[in-house]
């Protein structure tokens, strides 16, 4: 059976902390909560961990809310895909090919057609729309993922169009160039402040031979050093961000 992104790197952390040549004193839960701080961490940060996309959601009857999955940060925009106006059911009552067929065959027999009827009959349409309800107004709550429409959903067989900014997929991150790198690299300095804290509460072990020093302070100083230059990396955009991207944090 193949590994999961997620148990690959889970395995090369522990590779990285010695594993299979020291013992490890990390459970599966301690790799797992690296990985996700280093997510958390990356999504709060870097610009390289949003996108944009289109979601459609089918509308319920007499249902104004509706919970959006947990990737979804912000709504920008609500496309319907009904217009139910010009004898139409679905899709634009005005296609821009079929516009140019009316404009240069029908209305201007014999000569090309500018662009001035097209116009008019975009105009026409924003009119139509604005009179019979083209546009669904909403709430966006980013708490509680949840979208509330500001109109009475009257059917079953619409499907609406969501223009979201979204976190990246998990699987999709890790397999990135850049940022599949630098979470890689947080999830190690995790693991290693992870190790610290335990190895701190005692620094050394008693034995025949006078005792063991364990290297706590040390290992929490590295990992402290290795936090500092991932952070600067995000502010320098070496991970692959974009300055004029879309983030929150």
């Amino acid at each position: 059976m193949a590994q999961s992104p997620r148990q690959k790197l889970i395995k090369d952390i522990e590779l990285s902390l010695g594993g299979g040549i020291i013992d490890v004193e990390l459970d599966a839960d301690h790799y797992n909560v690296s990985i996700d701080h280093a997510l958390d961490r990356y999504r709060q940060r870097s610009s390289n961990s949003t996108e944009e996309s289109m979601m459609i959601l089918a509308l319920t009857k007499e249902q104004s809310d509706y919970v959006l999955p947990d990737i979804v940060i912000e709504v920008k925009d609500v496309y319907r895909t009904v217009t139910g106006i010009s004898g139409t059911t679905y899709g634009n009552d005005i296609e821009p090919f079929e516009a140019a067929y009316l404009n240069t065959y029908l209305l201007h027999a014999g000569r090309a057609g500018g662009l001035l009827t097209f116009e008019a009959y975009s105009q026409h349409r924003e009119m139509l729309g604005r009179m019979f309800g083209s546009e669904y107004l909403f709430t966006w709550k980013r708490s509680s993922k949840t979208i509330s429409f500001h109109r009475k959903v009257k059917t079953n067989d619409e499907s609406i169009v969501l223009h979201c900014y979204n976190y990246r997929p998990e699987e999709d991150l890790l397999a990135d160039v850049y940022g599949g790198y630098w979470i890689r690299s947080w999830a190690v300095a995790e693991s290693k402040m992870i190790i610290a804290e335990a190895r701190s509460k005692f620094s050394q072990i008693a034995g025949p031979q006078g005792g063991t020093t364990l290297n706590g302070e040390a290992l929490r100083q590295d990992a402290a050093t290795q936090m500092d230059k991932l952070d600067q990396e995000l502010v320098t955009y070496t991970d692959g961000g974009d300055p004029l991207h879309f983030v929150i944090g």
